[in-house]
């Protein structure tokens, strides 16, 4: 009698242990890990850099001025008078709305689109769509929080917080010229499924 040989391991379908680690490590590790990580380093480096006595207000503004874009803020949480100072929570939030679209790049269409990325590593078109989506939700990321911290009326020249945009599309050409895909060589994707 004829016997069918076991499936490859790795064609297996995963177990319901296997699925719930997996959650764990998506929604503790990647979510609110990285952004507890992201926003306590921004807790400590932005408000001393762009704050009122940081190296950022003491440049020449990036609009002319001395570095003061706005008055000072008066809403719910700020009472007129009120030494205005940056907020752990704040960070955290900023550092949460700026994970989403990366959330959606980097899980959602990367895995959409893995039958194509993971071609050969010399496929120039994998390559190319894979740190061009890699490049895109890093932009996002960047330029939300930016905006996060560019809506604090007392921090100054917050527009500094754009030039990783400039080194992530400096990277992201010498990638290309390098033939040098992050999801296939960098293996971003087995980086994703650690410790599952």
């Amino acid at each position: 009698m004829l016997t069918m040989p076991p499936p490859p391991r790795d064609l297996e379908t995963p177990g319901f242990g296997a699925i719930i680690r997996l959650t764990f490590l998506f929604v503790f590790v990647h979510f609110i890990g990285s952004s507890l990580l992201v926003s306590t380093i921004g807790y400590v480096i932005i408000g001393r850099l762009f704050g009122p006595n940081g190296a950022a207000a003491s440049l020449a503004g990036l609009r002319g001025s001395r570095g003061r874009r706005r008055g000072a803020a008066q809403g719910l949480f700020t009472q007129p008078g009120e030494k205005e100072q940056l907020e752990f929570g704040y960070c955290f939030d900023v550092s949460n709305r700026a994970f989403f679209p990366l959330y959606l790049h980097l899980y959602v269409v990367q895995f959409l689109l893995l039958p194509l990325l993971t071609r050969s590593p010399s496929d120039f078109l994998a390559t190319f769509l894979g740190n061009s989506l890699y490049l895109s939700a890093l932009i996002y990321y960047t330029y939300i929080t930016f905006l996060g911290y560019n809506a604090l009326p007392f921090l100054h020249n917050t527009e500094l917080l754009l030039v990783p945009i400039l080194i992530f599309a400096v990277m992201w050409l010498v990638s290309l010229i390098a033939g040098w895909g992050i999801v296939m060589q960098g293996h971003s994707v087995k980086g994703l499924f650690w410790g599952v």
